[in-house]
């Protein structure tokens, strides 16, 4: 087995980050929404909070190191004596990391990935949603399994590997039971009962609907504005993401027009 400090850090960077999610309505030019949106085939839905805050990793490697990464670089591992203080991501999640590291079995040839979702403090300019005190919380939204073997091809095979769906993520019930097994929490589900809309105004009115304030704020007296909600099958084949601000700004641009 090789080791950590063995393998090229740009190449576990690399296969080990969060792919793009596309939006449930395709964005046109300038974040403009366009009728086409994502089929979800009549599968049935999970829908789940979109925490706005920083996307953060725990990577649990199979020698008993972990890393700690935002979405594009890796920040601190397992022994350091540095660590990049970015966002305050290995403040917040160092402890859990060091908690969780031997906790995770971890196949000889594969590497486990917690994704979470890092906000309050001074995550992002929405951190005010969330606290009033500028504390910092987190989630985790996913978790991925990656072979070792993935890192032995190029840099470039890599990123086209990840952004074309070659990671492999737990399916929802996996996922719900890894992540209560470490004592942790998830992005909040919400029960979807119906197929979603298709119109981009119908879907800006189910979102309202479906979740008119944060159910993950650190303190009361926090602004409460949620960013939106993520739909997944629940073997995460698919998933799209459905924001405020595109459907707002897209009524504001209709509105504009007449």
């Amino acid at each position: 087995m090789r080791t950590t400090r063995e393998l090229d850090l740009g190449k576990l960077n690399s296969a080990t980050k969060y792919p793009s999610i596309p939006t449930y309505h395709a964005l046109g030019e300038r974040g403009a929404l366009l009728a086409e949106y994502v089929d979800f085939d009549g599968q049935p839905l999970i829908a789940t909070e979109k925490v706005d805050g920083t996307n953060s990793r725990i990577i649990l490697m199979p020698d008993g190191c972990y890393l700690i990464g935002s979405r594009e670089e890796l920040l601190h591992a397992r022994g350091d004596l540095i660590q990049n203080p970015a966002l305050g991501i290995v403040d917040t999640l160092q402890q859990t990391a060091e908690r969780i590291v031997d906790v995770v079995s971890t196949p000889a040839d594969v590497i486990t990935v917690v994704y979470l979702e890092t906000y309050g403090g001074k995550t992002t300019a929405a951190a005010k949603q969330y606290t009033s005190q500028r504390a910092f919380g987190f989630r985790v939204f996913d978790v991925s399994r990656i072979a070792v073997e993935h890192l032995d091809a190029s840099r470039e095979s890599i990123a086209a590997w990840r952004e074309n769906g070659g990671q492999s993520f737990l399916r929802e019930q996996e996922l719900i039971e890894l992540v209560d097994s470490l004592q942790l929490e998830l992005t909040p589900r919400l029960e979807i009962q119906e197929t979603l809309p298709t119109t981009i105004v119908e879907t800006h009115a189910w979102l309202e609907s479906m979740i008119p304030a944060t159910l993950v704020a650190l303190d009361d007296a926090a602004g409460g504005r949620p960013e939106g909600l993520v739909v997944r099958t629940a073997d995460r084949r698919q998933i799209a993401k459905i924001r405020f601000e595109d459907y707002q700004r897209h009524q504001r641009r209709a509105a504009g027009k007449k």
